[in-house]
């Protein structure tokens, strides 16, 4: 048998989440799915017990658990209710900008809003024709002073609708292919930035997915992430450190991360023999 690679305190943490999914998530997992209605109760849920915060350092109002604590988090949630455990997940992506990438000014104002989970977040890559191939993007931000001007759309974003920052992508130099890519926040208020087509979906129902648009959308200058021409780079470290928290919501459909995990008291199939198994998941796109 594998021996259990956490700490006692790490453990304890786990432990909390566990319980929690057992008791407090996984009955609202099927509700949740069948509705179709983004589930803030959970959202509520997970700020009353800090899990926002497990990936966020303390100076920035998290609790500095670490990467690890969220993975562990991220997979007890999910095996409960899919949905809720993909809120968390994203949290974190939607984050990796700003903490990899963002201003001192920049992670005060914003982080610890997303650390307590009071603002949920959104990370804006694709576009209808631009998926895979980020160079082909179309959403376009000039500067004008003091602000830029986004123009353009998103697609297939999670969180869409329910965020109050998002993470967006734009071409400040239209013929720069990757180079031309910059990063900003966009604030769901912002003049000009509205949110479309909700999609519906086979699966993972109570999570959004859905479409932006920016028509002469305005942001301040101070909410560019990085340089201008870096938002690939960008783009392509949120991508490599995020899909570690990806791993964990397959892993609870087909196994296991951690080796204790199975001894989950009630885990399925026992605690729900011969019921629909909540959250299966659908292919999705960020």
């Amino acid at each position: 048998m594998r021996s259990d690679p956490l700490t006692d305190e790490q453990r304890e943490i786990r432990d909390l989440v566990r319980t929690l999914a057992r008791e407090r998530i996984a009955p609202r997992a099927g509700e949740i799915d069948e509705s179709a209605e983004f589930p803030w109760d959970m959202v509520e849920l997970m700020r009353e017990h800090e899990l926002f915060g497990l990936a966020f350092d303390e100076k920035h109002g998290g609790s500095g658990a670490g990467s690890l604590m969220l993975l562990v988090a991220v997979e007890e949630v999910s095996r409960a209710c899919a949905t809720t455990g993909l809120v968390l997940a994203v949290q974190e992506l939607s984050s990796l900008a700003l903490r990899l990438a963002g201003t001192d000014e920049q992670k005060s104002r914003y982080l610890p809003r997303l650390a307590s989970g009071e603002w949920i977040a959104a990370y804006a890559l694709t576009e209808a024709g631009s998926g895979s191939d980020p160079a082909a993007m179309r959403t376009q931000a000039k500067r004008d002073g003091e602000e830029y001007v986004l123009n353009g759309s998103k697609r297939f974003i999670t969180n869409a609708g329910v965020a109050g920052l998002y993470t967006v992508f734009a071409k400040t130099d239209p013929d720069g292919g990757h180079a031309g890519i910059s990063c900003f926040v966009v604030e769901a208020d912002a003049p000009g930035f509205e949110v479309g087509r909700i999609e519906p979906k086979m699966g993972i129902k109570g999570s959004t997915t859905g479409e932006l648009f920016f028509n002469d959308c305005r942001v301040p200058a101070g909410n560019l992430v990085g340089e201008e021409g870096e938002g690939f780079k960008i783009a392509m470290r949120i991508l490599d450190r995020s899909r570690r928290s990806s791993t964990p919501r397959v892993a609870r459909r087909w196994g296991s991360l951690s080796p204790s995990t199975s001894s989950w008291p009630g885990s399925w199939p026992t605690w729900r023999r011969g019921a629909k198994r909540p959250g299966d998941s659908s292919t999705r796109r960020v």
